[in-house]
């Protein structure tokens, strides 16, 4: 019994021992294979160089040419309301009449006494002619006759300071004034803006401001509704500032901007890209070529590649790349790729360097420098 237990013991010991053997090779067999996971497809391009005509964009504001707050001159009530909210005036058009009824009161004393110096004036002219007087008496008629004269213009320019009027031609705001309201000197009436032509500001880094220059064509979209806007405006460079901004180092720019349809308006947020008289060359690539990262942006480009047994395949080697401008759904690249590279064009998020790829270009991204938008 024992010889037979100890018979089967070392079967058993056998079999384990032939089955260990026989995974160890197999282990090792499988390690020693060339393990390659499945290629990804990709789409790309054959990367060509052009001339790229550099632009600069920035963030721009527009403001009016000509933009107050009208308010009062002077105190008063306010006796009559002559315009509505948002409407278009003219230059001396008038806004708003303060009650003159005292000014005017006054005018007629004053224009009494006025008659009154002047009669006396002419008899003491008389007099004097005549011997009578002394030119000291004379004199003072005359200075009396003066200041009459004078009291009289004063109360009239009140009353005219009292009538509120458009400074210039533009587009009135939201009325800040009701009929009977007392105002105090300076208090708002309404805003004015001159909208036709219009300005917008916006910065450029130091290091750009020698290809900056006055008559640069400046194109600026809003994102504002309606098929113009979308479009986007033309203008011209027409200043630039004298100094830098300490603090950022930036310099402001003007430029100016036919609206005749109203569509610009003063405060709004605007991309501002101007169109500089330089150009250089550039490889123009799809945005979606481009990995981003924070350690540097780079693409990768198809390539026969070696595997560790010697064998060649399709796979991608990962490259750092300088980017210049956007334009569209394009980017200029600067350095880091060559003409006649085969640049992946989508798929980047799922690439690792040296990995297989299998180019599918049935579909392609967008890669227009203008892109018309589409209607949602």
């Amino acid at each position: 019994m024992a010889r037979r237990m100890t018979l089967m013991l070392a079967l058993m010991a056998a079999l384990l021992a032939a089955l260990g053997f026989a995974k160890f090779h197999q282990t090792r067999a499988e390690a020693a294979k060339d393990h390659q996971p499945p290629p990804e497809a990709v789409t790309t391009t054959v990367a060509q160089q052009e001339q790229w005509r550099s632009t600069l964009s920035a963030i721009g504001t527009m403001t009016p040419v000509q933009g107050v707050m009208v308010s009062a001159d002077l105190p008063g009530t306010v006796d009559r309301i002559a315009f509505e909210s948002g409407t278009a005036v003219r230059q001396g058009d008038v806004l708003v009449e303060l009650d003159t009824r005292q000014e005017r009161a006054q005018l007629a004393a004053a224009e009494a006494d006025r008659v009154l110096a002047y009669r006396i004036v002419k008899r003491m002219q008389a007099m004097w002619d005549a011997g009578v007087i002394s030119r000291t008496d004379y004199d003072r008629a005359i200075a009396e006759d003066a200041q009459s004269a004078a009291k009289v213009g004063e109360i009239r320019a009140t009353i005219e300071r009292k009538t509120i009027r458009a400074p210039f031609s533009g587009i009135l705001g939201i009325r800040q004034v009701n009929l009977g309201q007392y105002l105090s000197a300076g208090s708002a009436v309404a805003p004015l803006q001159a909208l036709d032509p219009i300005y917008v500001n916006f910065s450029v880094p130091q290091q750009e401001v020698g290809a900056v220059r006055i008559g640069l064509p400046v194109r600026v979209t809003s994102g504002a509704a309606g098929a113009a806007a979308e479009a986007g405006f033309e203008g011209r460079v027409t200043a630039i500032d004298s100094i830098v901004d300490a603090k950022t180092r930036n310099i402001q720019v003007q430029a100016t901007f036919a609206n005749p349809q109203r569509e610009l308006r003063p405060g709004m947020f605007v991309q501002t890209e101007v169109n500089l008289d330089a150009s250089r060359a550039a490889i123009a690539l799809p945005r979606s070529a481009i990995s981003y990262a924070p350690y540097g942006d780079s693409v990768f480009v198809v390539e026969q590649l070696a595997g560790a047994k010697g064998q060649t395949y399709r796979g991608v080697r990962q490259r750092f790349v300088k980017l210049g401008e956007a334009r569209g759904d394009q980017i200029a690249v600067l350095a880091g790729v060559e003409p006649g590279d085969e640049v992946v064009t989508s798929g980047v998020f799922k690439l690792r360097n040296g990995g297989a790829v299998v180019v599918d270009n049935a579909v392609q991204p967008g890669n227009d420098p203008a892109p018309a938008p589409e209607n949602s």
